[in-house]
């Protein structure tokens, strides 16, 4: 684990399931029903209570359009919420991906706040099956979180939870830079 901005960011290598944290933030699709990747592995290791509550939003609004966000349960996981945000699929730049990538983080962030989280974890959103380039994904992910804080400070800690060692090694270097 790695601390930055006065401790308020932390960078950990990790399975996101296991974060305890008052919120993890499901990498979902606009289904909401689970897949692949970090929203599979949540939905699994969450159980079956997910899922319910992913439905039971379906029925209300439909889908979970891209660059939202909308919170459940954790179910089984340590967390006490998921805040599910849609991320956008890579198209070289042209459908206004940056934008909406940033949205997921700031929506979701706004979520956390009014659901008075303290503590919230983000995976890499969209640099999956999603083909976000992870370098562009690592940059917005840590403007948009240093944004947000600098406006809001109800949020004590952000982590970043990075699966494989080449998004450690670009998350390190760009809040080592940034410092």
């Amino acid at each position: 684990m790695v601390r930055y901005n006065d401790g308020k960011i932390e960078l950990i290598k990790g399975d996101i399931t296991k974060i305890e944290a008052d919120a993890i933030v499901n990498a979902a699709n606009t289904s909401l029903l689970g897949g692949g990747g970090v929203d599979g592995a949540i939905h699994r290791a969450g159980g079956k209570e997910i899922l319910d509550a992913c439905v039971a939003i379906r029925n209300k609004q439909g889908n979970c359009k891209t660059g939202e966000a909308v919170i459940t349960t954790a179910g089984k996981l340590p967390a006490k919420f998921v805040i599910h945000t849609v991320g956008p699929v890579w198209n070289g730049g042209k459908k206004k991906e940056e934008q909406l990538l940033q949205n997921c983080y700031i929506n979701s962030l706004q979520l956390a706040i009014d659901n008075h989280v303290k503590t919230i974890a983000f995976p890499n959103i969209s640099t999956g099956i999603y083909r976000f380039p992870k370098d562009k994904a690592a940059s917005l992910a840590i403007a948009s979180v240093k944004y947000f804080l600098k406006n809001h400070e109800s949020i004590d800690k952000v982590i970043f939870v990075c699966f494989d060692d080449e998004s450690f090694d670009l998350y390190q270097q760009i809040l080592k830079f940034e410092e």
